[in-house]
């Protein structure tokens, strides 16, 4: 059996047999069978030098815990932004704590008892270590529906804002 295709370029008929049209023939399966997005975890080469994927597209996968691989400059510099106050912060405390104050938090406490360079390298470690799990889960609920990730980071940063000024008014009331 045959079909008969017209040409485009020269209104002509060509006969193809049916077994021999591209559509028909079988198609060997490409595929290796190994789902790549089986994990969706950052991976190595991606995070080293730089993956594509931005944003989570499927359906699918936005229903379980999927990653990026590449971020917006303005969650760059709300991290280098809360890193600074941070370290601003365990500075500022240290000033307050030579003029007479006290540290209310017991676990840093137990830290600045130990030194100023235990307290700052754990004041900077911890809020790293927070910081780079709320980047992995950004766009991720972190209550039930009214809290995400990325919006806490900006909860985050008004926080020491205010923590800062704080310190600051005690400062300048203490210098007084």
């Amino acid at each position: 059996m045959t079909r008969f295709l017209r040409s485009w370029t020269k209104n002509k008929v060509i006969k193809f047999p049916k077994a021999d049209r591209p559509q028909d023939r079988p198609q060997q399966e490409r595929r290796s069978g190994v789902d790549r997005r089986g994990t969706n975890g950052p991976k190595l080469r991606s995070l080293l030098l730089g993956g594509r994927r931005e944003e989570i597209r499927r359906r699918t996968d936005r229903q379980k815990w999927a990653y990026v691989d590449r971020y917006q400059q303005s969650l760059f510099g709300v991290i280098v932004i809360i890193l600074f106050l941070s370290v601003v912060d365990a500075i500022l405390t240290l000033l307050l704590i030579h003029h007479g104050a006290m540290e209310i938090n017991p676990i840093m406490a137990f830290y600045l008892g130990l030194g100023p360079y235990p307290f700052l390298f754990v004041k900077y470690a911890l809020t790293s270590a927070g910081l780079v799990v709320l980047v992995l889960f950004r766009g991720r609920f972190i209550t039930s529906r009214w809290l995400k990730a990325d919006v806490l980071l900006y909860v985050i940063l008004a926080a020491f804002l205010g923590v800062v000024s704080w310190e600051l008014y005690l400062i300048h009331k203490v210098l007084a």
